[in-house]
């Protein structure tokens, strides 16, 4: 069945008892979200279950079938683009300081949680071929590196690229060009959610990007409701909600039709589309 299939159908032919929303899933305009929906995504390769952005903790999901993974992009002051989160080592390494002013010789010695090493985005990229990658950039300086890095590895049509910034999503857009798959930013997601209340708000949602991937809950409200989903894929959006962490919270995000999670317990959530007949095996 194609993925732009109504989600009542959906769930329906998965023997799923859940309830499921009607809206209609868009078909995928970006290669990268071209598979079956609900996409799974494995936020920082599961931040609860695993020390975050870490080998051992991608492959562990990997290992359980996961083939979306999220991660953060920096880069450090000789231009390595790096799989970490976080401005300044101190947080999560033996180590300290900013990695935009470190080189990657000083940084490669740092360990997360004392053990595993920092990651270049490139080993990262290249250890499954089948796995696709949802990057934050974090830092102006990481676009004109990770540009050359993406086109040197032709991963153009297995990344998507999101920001809380409005003016990197747009430079990385104009670098990229049409064919890499972004998220809304910040602005945009405002805008989708203004639109969903209001038709004549419906022009300030800019198509570039290829979906909105936004908080379960914002200002201690749920963003996410069956109007905000209906307007997205009317805008031919997917919906990806993060990060979503409870049995509770996952099936309410499936039951309204959301088109991907991201978690910080991969194996929770998987256990949850198991259960409901919407794990799809890599």
């Amino acid at each position: 069945m194609s993925n732009a299939a109504p989600r009542a159908v959906e769930g329906l032919t998965s023997g799923s008892p859940c309830r499921t929303s009607v809206s209609t899933v868009p078909p995928a305009r970006f290669a990268f979200l071209d598979a079956p929906t609900p996409l799974a995504m494995a936020h920082r390769g599961g931040a609860i279950e695993h020390v975050e952005n870490t080998m051992p903790a991608f492959q562990a999901c990997v290992d359980l079938g996961y083939r979306y993974l999220e991660t953060d992009v920096q880069v450090t002051a000789d231009g390595v683009p790096v799989v970490f989160h976080d401005p300044t080592l101190d947080r999560v390494t033996d180590r300290s300081g900013r990695l935009d002013q470190l080189p990657w010789s000083e940084v490669s010695t740092a360990l997360i949680g004392g053990r595993d090493p920092i990651l270049r985005l490139e080993e990262l990229l290249g250890a499954w071929p089948d796995v696709r990658f949802n990057l934050d950039i974090k830092a102006a300086g990481v676009l004109a590196p990770l540009v050359r890095l993406v086109r040197r590895m032709r991963m153009a049509d297995r990344i998507c690229l999101g920001s809380f910034s409005d003016a990197r999503l747009a430079a990385a857009r104009r670098l990229f060009g049409p064919t890499v798959c972004t998220s809304l930013g910040p602005r945009g997601v405002a805008a989708l959610r203004l639109s969903s209340y209001s038709p004549r708000a419906a022009g300030l949602v800019r198509i570039e990007a290829g979906c909105a991937q936004v908080p379960l809950r914002l200002g201690g409200r749920a963003l996410v409701d069956e109007r905000f989903l209906a307007t997205a894929h009317d805008r031919g959006l997917q919906v990806h909600v993060w990060t979503v962490d409870t049995e509770e919270e996952a099936h309410t995000m499936l039951d309204l039709g959301v088109d991907g999670i991201m978690t910080d317990r991969p194996a929770l959530l998987r256990g949850v589309l198991v259960e409901r007949g919407q794990w799809v095996p890599r």
